[in-house]
């Protein structure tokens, strides 16, 4: 008896060693099926669509061969950063897609872009006419999308016309002006001789030079309008014509340190070097430029960015497919930050204080809340080169140096 009961308890023991091992394995299988529904469903991309809408335009043709407009102008800039985005996003289960749309028919655009909001499309990188954006901004508000304005500098859309569902990556005409203005006056060539076209864009930004001068210490000796006769583009005479015209045109002004020229249009601006009556440089539109983007440009990691861009497109990166990679980018960075695909989250934090986008310009770059421009140094470039860039040494501001280009919180007549 007492050698059966020996006998019985090992094996009684057995069976509950059995029976526990069992309920763990149970458990075991139950939590790993419920940790694999839930790894899947993370793993599962939640796609946040982008669509790019182009303006097309019928431009005359460039002064320059070498500068006739690639046809994925912007469109490459876009492409590269959903690339961009996608390599961050996967590791957290979200991906981007890019739509592109494009027309000559400003109507035309904002009708297929209600038509893609409604089928919930939320953010949209323009590349069109001033007018256009104020169409389409007009067109979308109340509904759940913003818009980034990449193309078009025209300060009226940052001032009395701003809208709150649109952003600007591109830079306007005032910080442009005033990145410029602050080179010329770091190299003491105070005395401008101004020089603008005819058309509203030349107008335009022969306004913002004239703001920035008053701002820095600039001042205009003289103002003098090129007119274009129609016909007398590239070749009509050849190099022999112009290069009489032009000192002709610029004789007999005030003493000056430097042409500045307003050719928006590109017209008449790539003339002037080295063809004024005075042996003077030349800045502005034409010459020594400020720009948001160089394709020469290898601090801050530019090199690698330059070097992907190129393969991605097989050319080099211009300014415009700058400023639509830096919207574009900044959807990514928002939607990784709140780690959401929602419209309402990725909205919120692009205008947050907590916002900011790398841009391989030295420093973070974030939206002005009073006015949604972002703020960005400016490059001051020849062709070939940049020369420098603002915000200058020695321009101070309270807040942010980056606010000392373009129109300041207490200038600015923006009402959202």
């Amino acid at each position: 008896m007492e050698q059966c009961e020996a006998e019985g308890r090992p094996r009684s023991g057995r069976a509950g060693k059995r029976r526990i091992a069992q309920i763990v394995l149970a458990l075991a299988v139950v939590l790993l099926a419920h940790a694999s529904v839930a790894v899947r469903a993370q793993a599962e991309p939640k796609t946040i669509g982008i669509l790019f809408v182009r303006e097309t335009l019928d431009r005359p043709p460039p002064l320059s061969l070498l500068d006739i407009p690639p046809s994925d102008e912007g469109l490459a800039g876009a492409k590269l950063a959903i690339t961009d985005n996608n390599n961050t996003g996967r590791f957290l289960g979200q991906e981007f897609r890019l739509d592109a749309i494009e027309s000559a028919k400003a109507d035309e655009l904002v009708s297929e872009v209600e038509k893609r909001v409604g089928e919930g499309q939320h953010f949209l990188v323009l590349a069109v006419q001033p007018q256009t954006v104020l169409k389409l901004a007009d067109a979308l508000k109340g509904k759940d999308a913003l818009l980034f304005n990449a193309g078009a500098p025209d300060e009226n859309l940052r001032e009395e016309g701003c809208r709150a569902n649109v952003l600007h990556t591109g830079p306007s005409r005032s910080m442009l002006a005033d990145a410029l203005a602050q080179y010329l006056a770091w190299k003491q060539w105070r005395r401008w001789f101004l020089i603008a076209g005819q058309r509203p864009e030349d107008l335009a930004f022969a306004e913002a030079l004239r703001r920035a001068a008053k701002r820095f210490g600039a001042r205009i000796v003289e103002e003098r309008t090129f007119s274009v006769e129609s016909g007398s583009r590239r070749a009509d005479g050849g190099h022999e014509q112009i290069q009489q015209q032009i000192p002709l045109f610029t004789q007999n002004v005030g003493t000056h340190d430097v042409v500045v020229v307003a050719d928006e249009a590109e017209q008449f601006g790539e003339y002037l070097p080295y063809r004024t009556w005075e042996p003077r440089p030349v800045a502005g539109t034409q010459g020594l430029v400020p720009t948001s983007w160089h394709p020469a440009l290898e601090q801050w990691g530019g090199t690698q960015f330059q070097n992907r861009f190129r393969r991605s497109a097989n050319r080099t990166m211009l300014p415009l497919d700058y400023d639509v990679w830096l919207a574009v980018r900044a959807v990514g960075e928002a939607a990784t930050r709140r780690r959401s695909t929602a419209f309402v989250e990725i909205a919120a934090h692009l205008r947050s204080a907590e916002f900011e986008l790398a841009g391989f310009k030295g420093q973070k770059l974030t939206f002005r809340d009073w006015n949604g421009q972002l703020r960005q140094p400016i490059l001051i470039a020849t062709p070939k080169l940049p020369v420098s860039v603002s915000p200058q040494p020695g321009f101070l501001h309270q807040f942010s140096t980056l606010d000392t280009l373009g129109v300041d919180r207490p200038e600015t007549k923006c009402k959202f």
